[in-house]
């Protein structure tokens, strides 16, 4: 089946678990250090921020959209974070709330002016970019830059909290526990509708194997600190998302429309409602990493969001499988992907390389991974399996 699904040009995650095998192996070649636990440790909660603005990319790529303004938005709820919790003393829960309500309403308006106007995706987030980043700018105001006291719980969550090793192991065994139990419940009704199932042992074979890396995987980063509860909170995210993609009524539709949005609208889903909540969510997200680097960083300033963010974003969930020409990847593609960026940042600064290699680099993967989707897509068509 596997073979099968290749021929026809389903490749899924292997392009990139190879090129992640492929990173990985170079850079432990030419530094030693580079697989460590510490570099491992801070290659995750590097990753966190970011992956989960790269998350709510995907949700737009499954809709053949793209948001250009996620890095902007991230910035704004910085800003708004700092500036209610540290200037005007708000509680930090009632902040992180008025930070996220902040993305969603800019999604909102988003996908009001796509659904109510017909706008081109590309030219309404580039105008956001820009409105987005000057109403950051107000917001933070003469200070330029305000920082969040080290003590807060926010900083601390996303600097300082590890599980204990116990309550890794036992996230692990639950999680793969859970994953198992899906696929099984999942193979019992396929077989009761007298649809070709999945076998007990490929179940068997899939979860033990999975158990094994996770568990080897906590192991070796409870050799240095564990594992980051940021980190563990993106994956959180991460399978959340995925779970409502694949096993709901909003996810079939997302990629229903991605497929085809004539197809369905004949079939009755409501299209226009799919766009915004996309967008709101896409911009949700972006919120939500905005907070994690400004707590990681215990600041918020007029750089917050800018830089790299922005294609770091776009180019993780590009590289871990979402298409662009939409209705194909998964929420997996975020994690997959700001991984394999991550690991390049990490390794370049580890050979202490300037940073426009590690911008060349990047990009020349980011093409493969489009010639990668292109020749999928190509053999899709041609199998008729497109």
């Amino acid at each position: 089946m596997l073979m099968g699904r290749i021929r026809g040009g389903d490749l899924g995650a292997l392009p990139v678990i190879a090129g992640l095998v492929l990173i990985w192996t170079i850079f432990q070649i030419l530094n030693p250090y580079f697989l460590s636990s510490e570099v491992l440790w801070n290659l995750t909660m590097q990753s966190a921020a970011t992956g989960t603005i790269a998350l709510g990319i995907v949700l737009v790529l499954l809709l053949g959209e793209i948001d250009l303004s996620v890095g902007s938005v991230s910035g704004l709820a910085a800003a708004v974070l700092a500036v209610t919790f540290v200037q005007y003393q708000w509680p930090v829960a009632l902040a992180i709330v008025a930070a996220i309500a902040i993305g969603c309403l800019v999604g909102l308006v988003y996908g009001w002016l796509y659904t109510r106007f017909g706008l081109p995706s590309f030219v309404i987030t580039l105008a956001g970019l820009l409105g987005v980043l000057g109403l950051q700018l107000w917001v933070l105001g003469d200070t330029g830059s305000i920082s969040i006291p080290f003590d807060s719980w926010i900083v601390q969550f996303a600097q300082q909290m590890t599980l204990p090793a116990w309550a890794s192991y036992v996230v692990v065994v639950l999680s793969v526990g859970a994953f198992a139990w899906s696929l099984l419940r999942r193979a019992r009704r396929r077989a009761a509708a007298n649809l070709v199932s999945q076998s007990y042992r490929d179940i068997a074979f899939r979860s033990g194997g999975l158990l094994v890396f996770l568990l080897a995987a906590t192991w070796y980063l409870n050799l240095y600190r564990g594992i980051g509860v940021m980190f563990l909170f993106f994956i959180a995210l991460v399978v959340v998302m995925n779970f409502a993609l694949t096993r709901t009524r909003w996810g079939r539709s997302v990629y229903a429309v991605g497929g085809s949005v004539e197809a369905a609208r004949r079939a009755g889903i409501r299209v226009d409602r799919v766009y915004l909540s996309v967008f709101a969510m896409c911009a949700t997200l972006a919120a939500v990493g905005g907070i994690l680097a400004a707590a990681r960083l215990a600041s918020a300033s007029q750089s917050s969001g800018t830089g790299d963010t922005n294609l770091n974003a776009i180019a993780a969930a590009v590289i871990g499988g979402a298409s662009l020409f939409g209705g194909r990847g998964s929420a997996f593609s975020a994690l997959l992907g700001i991984i394999v960026i991550q690991s390049i940042s990490s390794g370049l600064t580890l050979l202490a390389l300037d940073s426009e290699v590690q911008f060349m680099i990047t990009g020349v993967v980011l093409v493969l991974a489009v010639i990668v989707d292109s020749i999928s897509r190509r053999t899709r068509a041609a199998t008729g399996l497109a």
